[in-house]
């Protein structure tokens, strides 16, 4: 992988789930030897510190289709201007959460710079609700549909009405959907590579497809994690474990390819709870796993 300028950026956002914890996941990551191991790969780190974010309970959800939409507006936009700065300046964004609603402000500051980005979205889940199907009305299960352009509400003001394609998102790892989620994913352009494609295929097939496709007519590739891609058995500290995921070499594995691509352009780890963890084990393998992706080898 070519060396790269890379930005650190954490956002303890806590707004986007019911289970607390999330907003202590930038810490837990860089706890486990983060820096380190991408200067080992040959990169050079800096580290932008935590955006700031006032913990939930200062405020009050007030639409229980989207809770606490408005503080996690504020967030994203500010998230956005990180991240289109740092990206204008050539360096590669590595964005470290918090829950999965940053997502939101990540891409909508990509798209400001790189208007076709393809995305690569590695998830238990589809984060493809909108306020109008989530049966939770929990933020952190909107972003991929928001950065699609599929929500009216105001999740959508950081993009300035510029949004992702649908046909360059790609899932991998997906295993649990909500019914209208579900249904919203069949009849959209975007590509899911279940946990049925993984067993069937193996990685290493599933990866050369969804490389295909998010480079086709891009302008860089986004990788957005949720560590619960990976079973619960690997990656006890998420608050939505759900069985029958990745193992850590699968999902090694599927990082070190992007590596051997260098297709990446920025990337985010996200929903890593201390709280639930085991001695910041997912801490760790989130850590390793940002440096698999990164180029960081055994040899």
């Amino acid at each position: 992988m070519t060396p790269k300028e890379i930005s650190v950026v954490g956002v303890p956002l806590d707004y986007g789930a019911d289970r607390r914890g999330v907003d202590m996941g930038p810490s837990a990551i860089r706890y486990a030897g983060l820096h380190e191991k991408l200067r080992q790969a040959g990169h050079v780190v800096n580290d932008l510190g935590n955006l700031a974010v006032p913990v939930p309970e200062s405020r009050t959800p007030r639409d229980p289709h989207a809770k606490y939409m408005d503080e996690i507006v504020k967030v994203n936009r500010v998230l956005a201007r990180t991240i289109e700065k740092v990206s204008r300046e050539g360096q590669f964004p590595l964005v470290l959460g918090g829950d999965h609603a940053i997502a939101m402000g990540t891409i909508a500051g990509i798209l400001r710079v790189r208007p076709k980005i393809g995305l690569l979205w590695f998830d238990a889940h589809g984060d493809f609700n909108t306020e109008k199907t989530s049966p939770s009305g929990n933020v952190h299960g909107m972003p991929a549909a928001v950065a699609a352009g599929r929500s009216q509400s105001d999740l959508a003001i950081p993009f300035k009405g510029h949004f992702l394609d649908e046909s360059k998102i790609v899932y991998v790892g997906v295993r649990t959907l909500d019914r209208e989620e579900a249904r919203a994913l069949r009849e959209s352009r975007t590509t899911v590579f279940s946990m049925h494609e993984v067993d069937r295929y193996g990685m290493r097939e599933v990866m050369a497809r969804a490389m295909d496709l998010v480079t086709d007519g891009t302008d860089g590739v986004h990788l957005s994690f949720d560590i619960d891609a990976l079973d619960p058995l690997y990656a006890p500290g998420s608050g939505t474990p759900f069985n029958g995921g990745l193992t850590d070499r699968e999902a090694h594995l599927a990082l070190e390819l992007l590596a051997e691509g260098d297709i990446l352009t920025s990337m985010e780890m996200v929903e890593v709870n201390p709280i639930l963890d085991e001695r910041n084990r997912t801490g760790c393998l989130a850590a390793n796993l940002i440096a698999s992706a990164l180029g960081h080898r055994i040899i």
